[in-house]
C-alpha cells in the first residue's frame, strides 16, 4: 500500500516532508530534493549515501530503545524514506507558548537533554540539533526527529558542537525561557548518572557526560574569541 499523504510539513533546500498514512499507520514520508547546482551524478551518490546512513543510524539507534521514529521502508534510488509519526509538538512551539506552566517547561527541557544524552551515549551526533527537532508529548517526554545530518562519531568535538548548538538557539530564539540551557544540560548529565557506566561499542567508547560538557565549555570559548 503506497503512503498516502495528507499534510506537508516541511519545505527545505535538502528535503520535502510530508505527514499521512502508510499501511493504515500514522506516517512521515521524507523525499530528497536535488540540488540542481550540483552534477548529477554527484548529486545522487551523496543523496544515496546519505539516505542510506539516516536509514541505518535510526535503525540502529530505534533497536536500542532510543525515542526516534521507526524506519518503515526506504527507496534510495528516488530518495525516499517513511517512518512512523511521533506523537507530539514541536519544542520550538511549546517554548512559545505563554499558556504552558513554567514546570512543564522546566521538565521538557531536561527530559530533552536526557533524549540526547542517549542519542550520545550511543556514539551518534544529530548534527542538526535545535529546538524544531525535539518533539515533546502530552506527559512532556521528548523525541529526536530529522536525522538527514547525523553521524556515527567518537570524538567528543562533534558530540560539544551538538549542544552548542542548542546552547545558541534557546539563547536566540527563546530568551524568554531562564536558565533553558542548564536545564537541559542537567537533563543531559542526569541521563550518565541514571543510565551508569558507558558500554563499548564497536568503534570504541563515546565520550562520557562530563567531557562533553567540558568540550562546550570549549567551544564557547572559541566562539566568544573569534566573535
Amino acid at each position: 500500500m503506497a503512503f498516502q499523504p495528507k499534510a506537508r510539513l516541511h519545505l527545505g533546500a535538502e528535503a520535502e516532508v510530508w505527514s499521512g498514512t502508510w499501511m493504515g499507520r500514522p506516517a512521515v514520508r521524507k523525499h530528497r530534493r536535488s540540488r540542481a547546482w550540483r552534477h548529477p551524478d554527484l548529486e545522487k551518490r551523496l543523496g544515496y549515501r546519505r539516505m542510506l546512513s539516516e536509514a541505518r543510524i535510526l535503525i540502529r539507534i530505534k533497536g536500542a530503545g532510543l525515542p526516534v521514529p521507526a524506519v518503515w521502508d526506504v527507496d534510495l534510488e528516488s530518495g525516499r524514506i517513511i517512518m512512523e509519526k511521533m506523537n507530539g509538538r514541536p519544542l520550538i512551539e511549546m517554548l512559545r507558548d505563554e499558556k504552558v506552566p513554567q514546570d512543564e517547561i522546566h521538565k521538557a527541557l531536561h527530559n530533552s537533554g536526557c533524549a540526547v544524552r542517549m542519542l550520545h551515549r550511543m556514539a551518534v551526533t544529530h548534527g542538526d540539533l535545535s529546538t524544531n527537532n525535539i518533539l515533546i508529548d502530552e506527559d512532556c517526554n521528548a523525541f529526536l526527529i530529522d536525522f538527514g545530518l547525523s553521524a556515527v562519531e567518537y570524538e567528543v568535538e562533534r558530540f560539544g558542537i551538538d549542544l552548542h548548538v542548542m546552547d545558541e538557539i534557546l539563547g536566540a530564539s527563546h530568551p524568554n525561557i531562564a536558565n533553558g540551557i542548564d536545564i537541559f544540560l542537567a537533563g543531559y548529565q542526569q541521563c550518565d548518572n541514571d543510565q551508569g557506566p558507558l558500554e563499548e561499542l564497536s568503534g570504541g567508547m563515546p565520550p562520557v557526560a562530563k567531557d562533553v560538557l567540558k568540550r562546550l565549555d570549549d567551544v564557547r570559548s572559541r566562539v566568544r574569541y573569534h566573535g
